[in-house]
């Protein structure tokens, strides 16, 4: 005779448990996986994106926008730089991961000579992810 042995009450369970466990913790983590996504998305827009078009302006007007043009000016000529201005140099200017504007500065800060670009980041942590 042979006997078909299925699954225990108490095996059933004990696989159940540990799928709610690691389903647990993966929640649980979910924000500092997805956070740190946000901060590189930040920290590539800073540093790689806005490189280009902000090199390509300073070829056709002479010089970065200052900081009252701020990224606007990749999109729109300033008033008075219509002559030299070949734009639009980007499209529309995306907002950070957060949904905030980001922020720019020239002559930077932490750049010297050059621009700063920057996020203001996470509004739950006081640090911003930037070009430098």
């Amino acid at each position: 005779m042979s006997r078909n042995r299925g699954f225990s009450l108490i095996e059933i369970l004990i696989v159940l448990a540990i799928i709610a466990g690691l389903t647990g913790l993966l929640v649980s983590n979910l924000d500092s996986i997805f956070g740190s996504s946000k901060e590189q998305i930040a920290h590539i827009f800073a540093n790689e994106t806005v490189r280009a078009p902000l090199m390509a302006y300073k070829i056709n007007v002479g010089e970065y926008p200052s900081t009252a043009e701020g990224l606007k000016a990749l999109m729109k000529a300033p008033a008075d730089k219509e002559h030299r201005w070949r734009g639009p140099y980007l499209e529309s200017l995306p907002k950070d991961p957060w949904g905030n504007d980001y922020c720019y500065a020239y002559p930077g800060l932490h750049n010297g000579a050059k621009y700063d670009v920057w996020s203001r980041g996470n509004p739950g942590k006081d640090e911003k992810i930037g070009n430098w």
